[in-house]
């Protein structure tokens, strides 16, 4: 498969608007500390370096060092020359903001998370189709292209695969329901890292999204909500198939 060549998104305008590059700093910042709030990353992993950081995010990589740098600050992240940066404290509650990283309370069962991010996600896909920007849908591709660059790393696909998913549900125009999407997206993620980890599992996924972005391409609302339930079911399916006991 030929990977597209990366490229920075100028000023990040396409994934976050014309904002202060503070902010997007602190924007990144809270990116990554959803990795370790969402239990992907635990103390003492180490994260993907600032070159494959900067890819899956589509900033610079000076906006990665200085996003960790901020995490540095704070205690969460552990910066030692000549070695990876690791996770030095995977509690944020004394660290960041509350509403940085949007997670529901639960404890929910599967099914029913499972059940709301069908009724929320697809009428996201549906939305999505009728009003994503060009320049929503070239951060999209960017993403996508990302994600095909992770060599079978399951840290950083996840760390694509939750742009891609943010980009999608802020297409819709709605902040209200891509806050509710992130959150449904995060319900039991630190499964994910050893779900999508086995054979084949990031390469399906890609294809999912891969789906989901041709059809909102084509303002194709009817395709765009079959290829959301699809991927939504098929998350649905691994992590019911991980969590279930197997028969011996």
């Amino acid at each position: 498969m030929e990977i597209m060549q990366q490229k920075p998104v100028k000023d990040a305008k396409a994934l976050l608007g014309d904002v202060p590059r503070h902010s997007v700093r602190e924007v990144i910042a809270g990116k990554l500390a959803a990795l370790i709030s969402s239990g992907i990353l635990s103390q003492g992993d180490a994260l993907p370096s600032e070159r494959e950081l900067a890819i899956s995010l589509s900033v610079s990589r000076e906006t990665v060092r200085g996003s960790i740098a901020i995490l540095a600050e704070r205690g969460i992240l552990l910066v030692t020359q000549g070695a990876r940066t690791t996770v030095a404290d995977a509690d944020l509650s004394r660290t960041m903001a509350p509403g940085v990283i949007p997670q529901m309370d639960g404890p929910y069962g599967l099914k029913s998370v499972h059940e709301a991010r069908l009724l929320v996600e697809c009428r996201i896909g549906a939305e999505a189709a009728r009003h994503a920007t060009p320049q929503v849908l070239e951060a999209m591709r960017r993403s996508l292209a990302a994600q095909e660059a992770c060599d079978d790393d399951p840290v950083r696909f996840l760390l694509a695969d939750r742009e891609f998913h943010g980009l999608l549900y802020n297409a819709a125009g709605n902040d209200v329901l891509a806050d509710i999407a992130m959150s449904l997206h995060t319900h039991l993620l630190d499964h994910r890292r050893r779900i999508i980890a086995q054979p084949g599992a990031i390469g399906v996924s890609i294809e999912d999204h891969r789906a989901i972005l041709s059809a909102i391409e084509r303002r194709d609302v009817e395709t765009t909500v079959t290829a959301v339930s699809a991927h939504v079911t098929r998350i649905y399916d691994t992590t019911r198939a991980f969590l279930e006991p197997q028969p011996d």
